[in-house]
């Protein structure tokens, strides 16, 4: 896996790790990103990840294009032997499946999607083979995800299943996108789950919805005083499902201050995870449950 380099102007360079998502191209992205962060190189305007690529702005009257991609290429020859290893967090999530808001939506976008007679829920499980909604729901929600972008609006995290590849679930996005999502919608599209952090236009399939808060630039809320954004690239997120009862106490919780999400600090292996990833995520899980 050879990065392929290519730069944006005077001020940009892009970084291809691989023409296709895996663990391994985001794990090395995560490594270089990290890296060149932990420099403080001047010149360095901004570093981008995304799921198996990044992006680079830097000051070229600071620093020359020709220096940064030598820095990069440096860090590249250095993170092929590093381990593929992180200390991360892993998060429960409560979502609310077929909620009666994002299934309100769908049904008025009908003329934009694949089967206008199905809703996302029902597409998604046609298409992955399985025989009812319920049964794909267990399996949206029975792994954990790793979250390896945050971006496209302010706080949206872009999430990849943690399982064997021929396991994965894969669901095209809607013909022609819709003006309206609600906020929180977990939705899907290729190999990527997502949380809509804002109300506005979208093109993900509709599963439901997380009564968590995760983007406020306001800083209210009790778990976001720190920092606008509650996602980071290499957070591993549990999917709960919960139903309308447990939504709305969540949701009140999260609007007096109580509610704290379940998270829990864990040292994710690369290695181990590949050599048996049932396993692996089951002890991933008792961590929640303070196994």
């Amino acid at each position: 896996m050879k990065n392929r380099y290519s730069f944006g102007g005077d001020e940009h360079l892009f970084v291809e790790v691989d023409e296709e998502m895996s663990l391994a191209a985001f794990f090395k992205a995560l490594s270089m990103t990290e890296t060149l962060k932990s420099m403080s190189l001047d010149g360095v305007v901004e570093i981008c990840p995304a799921n198996a690529s990044f992006q680079i702005k830097f000051n070229p009257d600071v620093i020359s294009p020709d220096e940064i991609l030598a820095v990069m290429k440096d860090i590249e020859k250095a993170a092929s032997e590093d381990e593929k290893a992180i200390d991360t967090r892993i998060i429960e999530v409560p979502v609310f499946y077929q909620d009666p808001w994002t299934q309100e939506t769908l049904m008025r976008f009908r003329e934009r999607h694949q089967t206008p007679d199905k809703t996302d829920l029902e597409f998604a499980a046609q298409i992955n083979g399985y025989d009812s909604v319920d049964a794909f729901i267990d399996a949206h929600c029975g792994s954990p995800w790793f979250v390896t972008m945050v971006g496209f609006v302010s706080g949206l995290p872009f999430m990849y299943q943690m399982v064997e590849r021929e396991k994965q679930i894969q669901v095209p996005k809607y013909l022609r996108p819709r003006t309206d999502t609600p906020k929180h919608t977990v939705g899907y599209g290729g190999c990527f789950s997502c949380i809509y952090s804002v109300r506005g236009a979208g093109g993900y399939q509709m599963f439901g919805v997380t009564p968590l808060t995760i983007f406020d630039p306001s800083q209210k809320i009790s778990y976001l005083n720190d920092f606008m954004v509650f996602f980071k690239p290499g957070d591993i997120i549990k999917y709960v499902p919960v139903d309308h009862a447990e939504f709305d106490r969540i949701t009140a919780a999260i609007e007096d201050g109580t509610y704290q999400p379940n998270i829990h600090s864990v040292r994710f292996s690369l290695d181990e995870f590949e050599a048996d990833m049932p396993a692996y995520n089951r002890s991933l899980l008792e961590v929640c449950h303070g196994g």
